[in-house]
C-alpha cells in the first residue's frame, strides 16, 4: 500500500469513526430531547386543563352541574353571571356585633331575605352592622383576572396538535345514593405529541397503559368522583 492509500483510508476511517460517534450521541440525546418537549408541551396543556377546571366549578355553582362542551364553557364566561357573597362589616367588631344581634332581635319574625335588607338600611344610615350580602357579577369580571393572556377560545383545543379538540364530558353519577356531577376533560398525547418522533410517542402510551394510566393528560373523571384533580397531581 503506498502512501497516497494509506492517507486516503485513514481519512475514511476517521470519517466513519466520526460518524459512528454523532450517531451514538444522537441516539442517546433522541429520547431527551422527546421528554423535554413533552414536558414543555405538556406545561402549556396542564394549565389550559387547569383553567377547564376553574370555569367547570365556577360553571357548576351556577347550573348545579357540569358542562359537556367547551362552547357552553366560553358562553358562560362570556356571558355569564356568578353570585359573590361579600361581607360588610366584621365579627371582631363587638359594637358591630351588639348592634347587629340588637336588629335582629327586634324583627325576629322577618325572613332572611327581609332581614338582610333591614341590615343594609341601618348600614346606610350608619350604623355599624355586620351581615352578607349576594351580588351578582359577570364571570369575565370575576376569573383570571390576573392572566392579561388568558384566552378562553384556546381552552377548545389541545396545544400543539393543529387543532385537535380538546375531549370532554359530563356526567351525573349515583354515588353511595347521592346524585353526582362528574365531568372529564382530555388531551391525549397522540395529539400533544404531533410532529415528535412517533415511535418515541407510542412507546410514551405504552408505558403509560402498563401503569394503567390515561394516555394523555385528563382533569376530572366522569367514572367516580376524584374531586376534580388532574392525573399529573
Amino acid at each position: 500500500m503506498n502512501k497516497s492509500v494509506k492517507i486516503i483510508v485513514e481519512i475514511v476511517l476517521a470519517a466513519l469513526i466520526c460518524l459512528l460517534v454523532w450517531l451514538t450521541v444522537a441516539s442517546i440525546q433522541k429520547p431527551v430531547k422527546f421528554n423535554n418537549e413533552v414536558a414543555a408541551r405538556s406545561q402549556v396543556a396542564i394549565q389550559r386543563l387547569k383553567d377547564i377546571r376553574t370555569l367547570q366549578v365556577a360553571y357548576k355553582s351556577v347550573n348545579g352541574r357540569f358542562s359537556p362542551t367547551v362552547d357552553s364553557l366560553k358562553l358562560f364566561y362570556e356571558t355569564g353571571n356568578m353570585d359573590i357573597v361579600m361581607q360588610i362589616g366584621s365579627h371582631d367588631d363587638s359594637i358591630a356585633v351588639a348592634n347587629t344581634e340588637a336588629i335582629k332581635k327586634a324583627n325576629k319574625k322577618l325572613k332572611p331575605e327581609q332581614m338582610t335588607e333591614k341590615l343594609k338600611e341601618a348600614y346606610a344610615q350608619g350604623t355599624k352592622v355586620v351581615f352578607s350580602t349576594v351580588t351578582k357579577i359577570p364571570v369575565k369580571d370575576t376569573l383570571f383576572n390576573n392572566r392579561p393572556d388568558f384566552c378562553v377560545d384556546s381552552l377548545a383545543f389541545i396545544p400543539f396538535s393543529g387543532g385537535q379538540p380538546t375531549q370532554m364530558e359530563a356526567t351525573v353519577k349515583t354515588v353511595s345514593g347521592v346524585q353526582v356531577p362528574l365531568f372529564e376533560a382530555r388531551m391525549p398525547y397522540k395529539a400533544l405529541c404531533m410532529g415528535l418522533d412517533n415511535q418515541l410517542r407510542i412507546n410514551l402510551d405504552a408505558a403509560r397503559r402498563d401503569q394503567n394510566k390515561y394516555e394523555g393528560l385528563q382533569v376530572g373523571s366522569v367514572t367516580a368522583p376524584n374531586n376534580n384533580a388532574g392525573n399529573w397531581e
